[in-house]
């Protein structure tokens, strides 16, 4: 289903909208349903315009800054080509080059790198009750340099990642199963399995599953989040996805057994997470500097997960799937059998024959990047869109 610029552009025109004008984006569960449904729409059209080599220039000059506090590959691309694709510059904040080290302040941080940003794209998301809580940081800092003068323009924050959410992922990922399935409505009562897979590393988020009971649970789906005693993820999660279930119709449910949750799921997302409870141990851990509590505490959840490999998603699985065809999904990188580890979460076959969607799976988050940005930038974001296909300025032809 390939994104259609008018198609995307009337059913932008027909959302509400005007709450997301200058406001953040942290959590998919604080954005109303149209809210949601305008990020797919105006990413569709952003795309459209990049497949006919339109510029979409909402800038003509200002940053994009990125803070990663955690590696990424995907995720750091995305954020840069939605910031150049929309006119920015992109600066990455080091922390470690900054005066931070020497005491500088969340607030001073936050108000000396934004004098010309427009964006500020933040993860973090190593340490329970710490990431949500530093984009909240920020973006008061930055509330209050622009209410006192300091800041002609206040930022917006998107959250790039955190401990609890990664909406820019899920975001994708649902753009990603509404064009294979053929539009939003086609998703109502299929099956999806979040659930938990093996790997030989520790420490793994929990954003990214609950990320997607968060958001798919929006959507009508029949949503399964699947893992082994002991690797629960936060309540608070659990409870916004059996409230969207009661609001949006579809279904929720928990369960310990791998092969239940793949039994006619239409679409499988096995990824492996750190357990709640370990989580929160490990962030006492560091903040205490107990280097000898960390290595005790790696060591244990290394042997937990070994007595998980059975937990893979492999052909036998799959065939359990709709029709043997379900849809796998992964934020990648995958831990994948005999290619980058012994045991992981997916058998190479899985994987490789799997290739290609899970590449258009990720090519989708600039683009959800960059409506999340228009859409806090332009309090018509229909019209923005429809001066950048009437100018029609050709990107550089090669």
């Amino acid at each position: 289903m390939k994104a259609d610029f008018e198609t995307s552009l009337r059913q932008l025109e027909g959302l509400r909208t005007q709450a997301m004008f200058g406001q953040d984006f942290l959590l998919t569960w604080d954005k109303t349903d149209d809210e949601l449904k305008a990020v797919w729409a105006a990413a569709d059209a952003l795309r459209a315009l990049r497949e006919e080599n339109i510029s979409a220039r909402l800038f003509d000059s200002g940053l994009g800054i990125s803070i990663f506090r955690d590696n990424s590959t995907r995720t750091r691309f995305s954020f840069a080509s939605a910031c150049n694709f929309l006119g920015l510059s992109v600066q990455d904040l080091d922390e470690k080059k900054s005066q931070i080290a020497h005491g500088e302040t969340v607030r001073e941080t936050a108000n000396m790198v934004s004098f010309m940003a427009d964006v500020i794209g933040i993860r973090d998301d190593m340490y329970i009750g710490k990431g949500h809580t530093y984009q909240l940081e920020v973006a008061q800092a930055i509330e209050q340099g622009h209410k006192d003068g300091i800041l002609e323009q206040r930022p917006t924050i998107v959250n790039l990642q955190c401990d609890i959410d990664h909406p820019t992922q899920a975001m994708a990922d649902a753009a990603h199963i509404i064009h294979t399935f053929g539009g939003i409505e086609q998703l109502r009562g299929k099956k999806i399995a979040m659930t938990w897979a093996y790997s030989p590393s520790y420490g793994k988020p929990l954003s990214v599953p609950q990320g997607v009971i968060g958001l798919f649970t929006r959507l009508g789906m029949d949503v399964v989040l699947a893992h082994p005693d002991g690797y629960e993820v936060m309540p608070d999660v659990l409870h916004v996805a059996k409230e969207n279930v009661q609001k949006g119709g579809g279904s929720f449910r928990v369960t310990h057994d791998m092969d239940d949750a793949f039994a006619d799921a239409a679409i499988v997302y096995p990824k492996s997470w750190a357990p709640f409870a370990a989580m929160e141990k490990r962030t006492k851990l560091y903040a205490d500097g107990d280097e000898a509590g960390i290595i005790a505490l790696e060591k244990e959840l290394l042997a937990q997960n070994a007595q998980h490999k059975d937990w893979c998603c492999t052909e036998e699985r799959m065939r359990r799937t709709e029709g043997g065809k379900a849809l796998y999904l992964h934020c990648l990188p995958a831990d994948i059998n005999e290619v980058s580890c012994t045991q992981g979460e997916v058998e190479a076959s899985v994987f490789d024959r799997y290739r290609d969607p899970l590449y258009k799976e990720a090519s989708y988050k600039p683009y959800v990047i960059a409506a999340m940005i228009l859409l806090a930038k332009a309090k018509d974001p229909a019209a923005a869109l429809r001066a950048m296909k009437s100018r029609a300025l050709p990107r550089k032809i090669y």
